[in-house]
């Protein structure tokens, strides 16, 4: 698979219409990304894909779906499922209501490729980084890295 890098696309119109309708206190989700914004860049994770090949999935994406993942604990058929149905998640990763999203295989497809690397901190330390940044670092987990040192992206 290869990689062209894209930058973070604005969330569209349909999509932050119905979300904000179906939700309008917002999703832990949501509230993720509008609080945040860009927390992942295609750029980051070009060394992990060939040159040519098959179009991957954007990288930023798939490291933003690990993370949902994670944080609602979900394998990786039910992850993707979310992202083909779920209209939070079609917000956060900037997709139209309609889009089917991916087979799940791309998702361990992209942890393997992280592995492979030895690149996991291309997803953690901005992960990290963030829930510093927006006071969501419980002080007595520092050591405990991931989602649990972040509780402020708990639903």
């Amino acid at each position: 698979m290869s990689m062209k890098p894209h930058g973070l696309e604005p969330i569209p119109q349909a999509t932050m219409n119905l979300a904000r309708k179906s939700s309008p206190k917002g999703t832990v989700i949501m509230r993720l990304r509008d609080a945040v914004g860009p927390i992942y860049q295609d750029e980051h994770f070009a060394h992990l894909f060939a040159k040519r090949g098959r179009p991957a999935e954007a990288p930023w994406r798939l490291a933003l779906v690990t993370v949902f993942q994670a944080m609602e604990n979900l394998p990786d058929r039910q992850a993707a499922q979310m992202v083909a149905l779920r209209l939070d998640w079609k917000y956060a990763l900037s997709l139209e209501p309609e889009d089917e999203g991916f087979d799940y295989t791309v998702l361990s497809q992209f942890r393997q490729r992280l592995l492979e690397h030895q690149a996991a901190e291309l997803v953690l330390e901005p992960l990290l980084a963030v829930c510093r940044e927006q006071g969501w670092r419980n002080r007595r987990r520092q050591a405990a890295h991931g989602l649990d040192a972040c509780p402020g992206l708990r639903a």
